[in-house]
């Protein structure tokens, strides 16, 4: 009699799930992320209105500044890109960035009627070479609510349900949540964003996951193991 298949490991499936439609991952995700960021600074630089400078709270009073929180920050780019990776039809993939490109609108809609930006530190950006390179490029406004932080925040959801789906071992979806709450502390610690910003972030990703992944609960509910998404 023939051995019981063995269950294929969950690291091989996540291979092959990158692999497929993998073009169009590719370029979309860029795609995306340009069309986000010519936005993004369009309005930066040409603000509708006066600009508000948004208060400093008790967390950010808490938490100090921390240069090597740059490198988090800008992981974000690569956080970002890896649910679309992990998507296995061009459906799934057409679902999540809807939901993704209205999370960006709502934000971006917010900073045109509402331009804001985070007070100015006392501190000496030159002696911090990486944080100077980003606050000449992204002089603090477009504050509230992050962006940084909703779409982490989105990101991470979904890279957590994946991971479920994949049957990764739990070390991948503690790995997933610290990047993620990381990536929020680096809006603080590198003074991009101030606690209003990122509690505004959060409600909007977390929002904007559930609202996401509702069309997805009754395979989450099922028994079985469901086939990717």
């Amino acid at each position: 009699m023939n051995a019981p298949r063995q269950p294929t490991a969950w690291y091989r499936q996540v291979v092959a799930v990158i692999s497929l439609h993998a073009m169009l991952k590719a370029i979309g995700t860029m795609l995306f992320i340009a069309v986000f960021f010519g936005a993004y600074f369009f309005l930066l630089k040409n603000p509708a209105s006066a600009v508000t400078v948004m208060p400093l709270t008790w967390p950010d009073r808490l938490i100090g500044f921390e240069p090597r929180a740059m490198a988090l920050y800008v992981s974000l780019w690569v956080y970002v890109s890896l649910p679309p990776a992990l998507l296995a039809t061009p459906q799934a993939l057409f679902a999540y960035a809807r939901v993704m490109a209205c999370t960006c609108l709502i934000g971006l809609a917010v900073f045109y009627l509402w331009p804001t930006a985070v007070p100015v530190a006392d501190i000496d950006w030159a002696l911090y070479p990486g944080v100077d390179f980003l606050k000449n490029l992204d002089a603090g406004g477009n504050a509230f609510p992050s962006l940084h932080v909703a779409t982490a925040v989105f990101s991470g959801v979904w890279l957590h349900i994946l991971l479920r789906r994949f049957d990764a071992p739990r070390w991948t979806r503690w790995l997933n949540g610290l990047w993620c709450v990381g990536i929020v502390y680096s809006t603080l610690a590198t003074r991009q964003h101030v606690a209003v910003d990122v509690a505004a972030g959060l409600l909007l990703g977390a929002l904007a996951a559930a609202w996401s992944l509702r069309p997805f609960r009754p395979l989450q509910s099922r028994e079985t193991k469901p086939a990717p998404l």
